[in-house]
């Protein structure tokens, strides 16, 4: 059999059988033109042709031609150039085209740049394999319904500069999302994440988060008793899960990473998309690295990976007169009042007015608040408290004429005096010493 006609496509090979059947008059003509999805004088050219190509009639007079839109070896070289900067080390094809489109104003398609990226050595195609089927938790409807809280550690600047990490506020029904470079996976840096989700959308009815000690107190248990049933008991909740509670918001933990599948997709594609962003930008610092998510990648994100929410509502809430953010996200520290109404906070005594001293302060637990700010607060069942700080009490002075006693030497005087003419005491019986006084 000819080598060509091996070649034919699963749609030639019907063609030929409907122009065969048709030139054997088992079909009609039009009847042949209908299923070909052609015209009947298409069909009779076809007829008349095969008398001189026979089979190779359906086949393509361009096959194997290269296209007339093919790109010139020129362009395709500085396509190739560009592409091996450094810069551009590890872009896939669909990157690596928006960047060309943008930055070098070179129109490629996808599938015709990761063809040349694959020719280049620049592109590795990846064999699919098949996957276990795995049923997709339904998004929730509404924006606001479920937010998801996580904080991704990675290599961002790729040694450009410090070590960063990066915490994400994501809404699940729409991929809406808040982050944040931080140097430190702190307290205090989720609370000023959180605020800027707060101000800007309002209160989520739920966050979701995994077990990390920032969101969940752990139990704790004897490592010498492995295996031992505790009974459970309830634990104190953490300072992000008391500001939650405080602003009405349901808070859920994940028994698994998977889980909380969301935030972790699009960790995934920060730690590619991200990452190489930055390094076209020349980003090296922190403040660059949270300016470039401020400016860059946030109104990117928003642009191309949120979607529509299945319900066009809005779950969140507005904030309520009572809900004071200063005071809700904070470091909360209980602390006893001593009997001369002062407070002790970190060394430091604090001495609460006159004016607002009520009864039952004495000897009470009041509110101390460590602010985002640095500032000082204090309340006593939900009422503010004014207070000064105490002046610190005078060390009494040491006289410089009165030399210094010697510790080390006051220690040696006692050890080489004790039991000294110890065995030239007179021997006492015992029931003489029993009845001697003292």
């Amino acid at each position: 059999m000819d080598q060509e006609l091996m070649a034919l496509t699963q749609k030639e090979r019907d063609r030929l059988d409907l122009l065969k059947q048709a030139k054997r008059r088992q079909i009609t003509q039009r009847k042949a033109a209908e299923q070909m999805k052609g015209s009947e004088r298409w069909v009779r050219q076809l007829l008349r042709r095969m008398k001189t190509e026979k089979d190779r009639v359906v086949v393509h007079k361009l096959r194997g031609q290269p296209s007339n839109r093919r790109r010139s070896a020129e362009e395709r070289d500085r396509i190739v150039a560009i592409l091996r900067q450094p810069v551009y080390a590890g872009f896939g094809p669909t990157l690596a085209r928006e960047h060309l489109r943008d930055k070098h104003r070179i129109k490629i398609g996808r599938e015709a740049l990761r063809q040349l990226m694959i020719q280049a050595g620049l592109w590795r195609a990846r064999s699919r394999k098949a996957e276990a089927i795995h049923t997709w938790r339904p998004r929730r409807s509404q924006l606001g319904e479920l937010v998801q809280w996580d904080s991704s550690t990675h290599d961002w600047l790729e040694g450009r500069g410090p070590q960063m990490k990066l915490i994400r506020l994501i809404d699940d029904a729409t991929s809406r999302s808040l982050m944040q470079f931080v140097e430190h996976d702190s307290v205090e840096e989720n609370f000023r994440l959180l605020e800027r989700w707060l101000r800007l959308f309002g209160r989520m009815q739920c966050c979701y988060t995994d077990k990390a000690a920032l969101f969940v107190t752990t139990e704790k248990h004897r490592r010498d008793r492995p295996g031992e049933e505790v009974p459970s008991r309830e634990m104190p909740p953490t300072q992000i899960g008391r500001a939650l509670k405080e602003l009405g918001i349901l808070h859920i933990t994940a028994h698994s990473p998977q889980a909380k599948g969301r935030v972790e997709r699009a960790f995934s594609t920060d730690q590619d998309r991200l990452v190489k962003n930055m390094r076209d930008a020349g980003v090296r610092t922190l403040e660059q690295a949270n300016r470039y998510l401020e400016r860059v990648y946030e109104p990117w994100w928003q642009a191309h990976c949120t979607v529509r929410a299945a319900d066009p509502g809005d779950a969140h809430r507005a904030l309520d007169p009572q809900h004071d953010l200063a005071s809700i996200l904070s470091l909360v520290q209980p602390h006893q009042v001593y009997r001369d109404y002062t407070v002790q906070i970190l060394r430091h005594k604090y001495r609460i007015l006159p004016e607002d001293i009520v009864p039952g302060l004495r000897d009470a637990s009041v509110r101390v608040e460590h602010r985002l700010d640095g500032s000082l607060a204090m309340s006593f069942q939900g009422k503010p408290l004014r207070f000064e700080l105490c002046a610190p009490t005078p060390k009494p002075a040491v006289s410089l004429e009165q030399p210094v006693r010697d510790r080390q030497a006051t220690i040696r005087s006692h050890q080489t005096s004790w039991g000294k003419n110890y065995d030239r005491m007179p021997d006492v019986p015992l029931w003489k010493a029993a009845k001697a006084r003292g």
